[in-house]
Formats: C-alpha cells, structure tokens, sequence
C-alpha cells in the first residue's frame, strides 16, 4: 500500500518529475499514514507495531520512519519497545541472550535506541540475565521485561502491568493518569474465565488452509471470545475441505456441535465445502459460512434444492450455466486481482424477524468486506422459494450481504468477515448467536 500510494503520486505528478528514493519519499508516507490514523482515530496513544526481524531489508524503511518520528512529534511523543527472543539450549538448560545483544546492536546502528525490551521466553528468565541485558542493551532494569510461555496470550497483558510497563511509558512519555491499571481490572476477569473449567463444545472449521491454524487465526479468535461470553471451552477440530470431498462430510462432522466455512480463494477444496453445507442443513448443524462459507451455502441450494445440477460460481466455473454467485457488474472487464475487490468497511441493512437481526439487534450494520464475487440476484426468487432467505442487502438494495435459512436452528451465511470485529470483552453478535445455537442455549445468557 506504501509503495502504491508513493508511485500513484509520482504519476500524478506531484513530486514534480523528482528522482523518487526509499528517503524520504517512501518514509514519508510512512510516517504521514501514522499520522492520519492518529488524527482520524482522536486516540491518545498510537501503538505502531513494526513486524519482521531488524536487519531485514523490507523492514529499514519503516525502522527508518519511526527513527525519525521521535525528532518530528517530540522525543517525549515516542516510546521505542524492541521484542526479543530468549533460546533455550536444552544440552545446557541455558538461556542465550547473545541474539538479544546483537538485535539491539543493528538497532542502535539504525539510529533507534530502544527504552524497553521485551523478552520472549519458553523457560522462566532468571534476575540475572535481566541484569545481563540492562548492561550490554544500555537500557534500565525496569525496562528489561519477561514474558515466559503461558496458557492464554491474554495472560501477557497482565504480566507487563505486574512489572510496571504502564508506568515505565507514562513516566518517559509524561503522561499524567489517575489509573495506573488502565482499566485491567476488567481484564484480569477476563484472564480469570479463561482458567475457569467451564463446558466444553466442539466446532468444526472446514476450510482450504488448515494445515496453518494461523492461515484462520481472527475465526479461531472471535470462537474463543463467544464461547467465553456463554463460559464455553470452545474447542476447534481443524478439518480439510479436500478430505471433507474424498472421504465424505459425516467421516469429519457427526460430532460436531457447530460449524464454521470460513473465506478463501480458487476452487481447491469447494466440493468438500458444498458437501458440507448439505451435511449442516439435512443434519441441523449450527453452521455459519464467511464469504465463501456464504457463498457455498448458495451453491449447495442451488444444486440441491433447485434441482440446478451444475449451478456453481463463475469464479470456479466460467462456463456454468447458472452462476449463482457471480462477478459484480463494476467487475466484469477487470482482468487484474490484486486492488480491485470490494475492499473495506460497508453498510448492510438487515431484515426484521431474522436470525440476523435477533444477534445484531439493529437495523443497520457496518462490516469489513474483501471479495470480488456476488449472490447473483437473478436466482434471488428461486432461493427464497426453497428457503434460503436473503436477509442482509446493501442499502441499494442491490447487493445480497447475508443469507439464512428460518426453519434452521440457525444457518447463516454473511458476505463480508465479522471475526475481524471480534474483541475478547465484546464478542461480535453473529459468533455470540452462533455458538448459542451450538450450545443449545438462549443467545443472551450466559
């Protein structure tokens, strides 16, 4: 996106035929991106998560951006935060600080000296390797923090504030705060529910890329915050679309509680989802489909239902004769992927009476969407004939957001990604439902 917007600007003209270089040219958009959110959001802190690992060369561009941010918003505006990594030598039950040292030796060559440094651990670290550290980082003890391995990662919160993070940033920023926890307390309960055995149900995510569990890590997230909501041990069997088409959908889903297709890309994999589709709504699964989970569930009563054999999404097949899902009409002569899908947030207006709107409890709903294909409104009467009722469409009225099935304990299919609105304390209200469904209880209670 970075070098995007800088060499859509040099086409515009607006560097004025200049030679366009990394500095500052590409810093500077950097920096006026932090900038804008900055203003756009009205927060008070910005936290700035740079990725990767120092000496990269993707990542000098922003070390170098945020190296001189510190100058531009003030030296007492910016908190510089490394995150490490402790080794454990098992030969030698030891831990190495070595990769430490030199991490922050490339730094300090970059220009950025950090005034905290977190290390990661998988074994308890000892006082005196704090100390270690202090002296060959130049950084105070208090600002040499430990984070060992733990259950939950809603424990390190916790564990930064048990060593004064907040007040190490406070103090060196000059922020003035009446509540040093910063409103912890709250997530201290949160932490506390974790821990607590609690019912456990089972929910299967049938998807294309789930050898990487990361590959669905906001799905596996905004499961873990519902269930917390309803005190559910919410545990994920991890089941592939392609084993789900070669062996069948009963072999991987008959002791499922829930389950969720989530989104994904090309046709590996999507008879596997159809058939699961099918399995959840003959068996009365609880079953939530995101993006192409949605769009799935349109196949499936297409070609079942309808009795339309070789419905299908013209993404998978082009010469389908029914397209049930097609490409936007904004789309049809783009021949290029990347930066031309219906990208970002957008508004949807729900149906009253449906399950949708008994999660949301509103009319109107804002949700993040990334895709390129659309529910094809020419088979929307079909559809409603069989059951499958669109009952989220964009306020033109032209765009199909959500599908669902009444007589169905709940199925619901939504166009655009709701786990990416998930939050530990704030559950998003389709995931809340979902696993409510799942666990055989009223939505709202706990």
């Amino acid at each position: 996106q970075v070098y995007s917007d800088v060499i859509a600007r040099e086409r515009k003209g607006e560097f004025l035929g200049g030679t366009i270089q990394v500095v500052p040219h590409v810093t500077d958009n950097i920096k006026q991106h932090i900038l804008d959110l900055a203003e756009s959001s009205g927060a008070d802190v910005i936290v700035v998560e740079v990725g990767g690992t120092v000496g990269d060369i993707e990542g000098l561009p922003f070390l170098e951006a945020i190296r001189q941010m510190r100058n531009e918003v003030g030296r007492d505006n910016v908190f510089y935060m490394h995150l490490t990594f402790l080794p454990h030598i098992s030969s030698t039950d030891e831990l190495k600080t070595k990769p430490t040292q030199h991490s922050v030796r490339e730094l300090r060559s970059i220009g950025i000296q950090p005034d905290a440094i977190v290390c990661r651990s998988d074994e308890k670290i000892p006082e005196d390797l704090r100390k270690k550290i202090m002296i060959h980082c130049d950084v105070p003890l208090e600002g040499v923090l430990m984070v060992p391995t733990v259950a939950s990662i809603y424990e390190v919160p916790l564990i930064l504030e048990e060593q004064g993070l907040a007040a190490l940033i406070t103090d060196a920023m000059a922020i003035d705060v009446e509540d040093q926890k910063f409103g912890l307390n709250g997530w201290s309960d949160l932490v506390d529910l974790i821990k607590t055995p609690k019912e456990r149900l089972k929910i299967a995510v049938v998807g294309k890329y789930v050898d990487l569990h990361d590959s669905y890590i906001s799905v596996k997230e905004a499961l873990i915050h519902a269930g917390l909501f309803h005190s559910r041990d919410i545990e994920i069997d991890w089941v592939g679309a392609e084993d789900v088409e070669k062996d069948g959908a009963a072999n991987y889903l008959s002791n499922a509680d829930g389950i969720v297709v989530p989104g994904g890309f090309g046709y590996r994999g999507v008879e596997g989802m159809v058939d699961t589709v099918k399995f959840a709504r003959e068996n009365n699964v609880p079953y939530l489909g995101l993006c192409l989970g949605m769009q799935v569930m349109v196949i499936e009563a297409a070609r079942n239902l309808l009795g339309k054999e070789g419905a299908n999404s013209s993404e998978f097949d082009s010469d389908t004769k029914d397209p049930v899902i097609d490409l936007m009409l904004d789309q049809l002569d783009v021949k290029e992927k990347g930066g031309t899908m219906r990208l970002g947030v957008y508004p949807c207006v729900i149906e009253d009476g449906s399950i949708i709107s008994r999660a949301y409890g509103t009319k109107k709903i804002m949700e993040r969407h990334r895709h390129r294909f659309e529910f094809n409104n020419a088979y929307k009467e079909d559809l409603k004939s069989v059951g499958l009722l669109p009952t989220g469409i964009s306020p033109d009225g032209q765009l199909v957001e959500i599908v669902e099935y009444k007589s169905h304990p709940f199925m619901a299919g939504t166009q655009f990604h709701p786990e990416f609105l998930s939050r530990p304390t704030r559950p998003h209200p389709l995931f809340r439902e979902f696993i409510a469904a799942a666990g055989g209880f009223e939505p709202n209670s706990r």
